[in-house]
């Protein structure tokens, strides 16, 4: 289903992509002001491009730190494109089909702005580090696995705790729907796991 821009006066905005100014370049399209109370589950999300080889977009959502990767080309049609990818992300997270099929539905018609939160841009900027170099050293480049890794890294933002984006997400789904989610994958890691994290995606100091 193709994704609609806003028209005048007919058609509200439900949700925000923050774009950073290259992004914004890239895709030429109206800067609008933000959607303060998003109708999607999951609101609004933060995105910049990757310019690995092919050239990736990296959005990430503001309310659980998940990541989602989409191939930059065509940029003419990226906004249209990232639902899909969203929806392809959440499967592979156990999400609930109907989840998914809700939030997707919902994501109707979108709107794009600039970043506004500095601490959000800094997790952004972090995470595409990250999604680098699993890039750079994986020998599968697949975009939905390079993303679940990306959600098992621990994030956080100055004076609120880290957090897991899986664990977030699944906390919201369970908050949103009321299900109890039994994935092994998404349980409380314990202090060893931890290091392993930070030791696969530590950033070398002076960088």
């Amino acid at each position: 289903m193709k994704r609609r821009r806003r028209e005048p006066d007919n058609i509200s905005v439900v949700y925000t992509v923050h774009a950073t100014k290259k992004l914004l370049d890239r895709l030429k399209e109206p800067i609008e002001a933000p959607v303060s109370e998003p109708t999607t589950k999951l609101g609004n999300w933060y995105a910049k491009p990757l310019f690995w080889k092919p050239q990736c977009a990296l959005f990430v959502n503001e309310r659980t730190f998940l990541s989602v990767l989409v191939p930059l080309a065509p940029a003419a049609t990226l906004l249209r494109r990232f639902p899909e990818a969203l929806a392809m992300t959440l499967e592979a997270h156990g999400v609930q089909k109907m989840f998914i099929e809700e939030e997707v539905a919902a994501m109707e018609t979108v709107g794009l702005s600039k970043t506004q939160s500095r601490q959000l841009v800094g997790v952004l900027n972090e995470l595409a580090f990250l999604a680098e170099a699993r890039h750079r050293d994986a020998t599968t480049h697949d975009d939905v696995t390079v993303a679940m890794k990306l959600s098992e890294v621990p994030l956080g933002i100055m004076g609120k705790s880290y957090r897991f984006p899986d664990q977030a997400l699944a906390e919201l789904v369970k908050e949103i729907t009321g299900a109890v989610e039994k994935s092994e994958t998404l349980t409380t890691r314990d202090e060893a796991t931890d290091a392993t994290v930070h030791q696969l995606f530590s950033r070398p100091k002076g960088e």
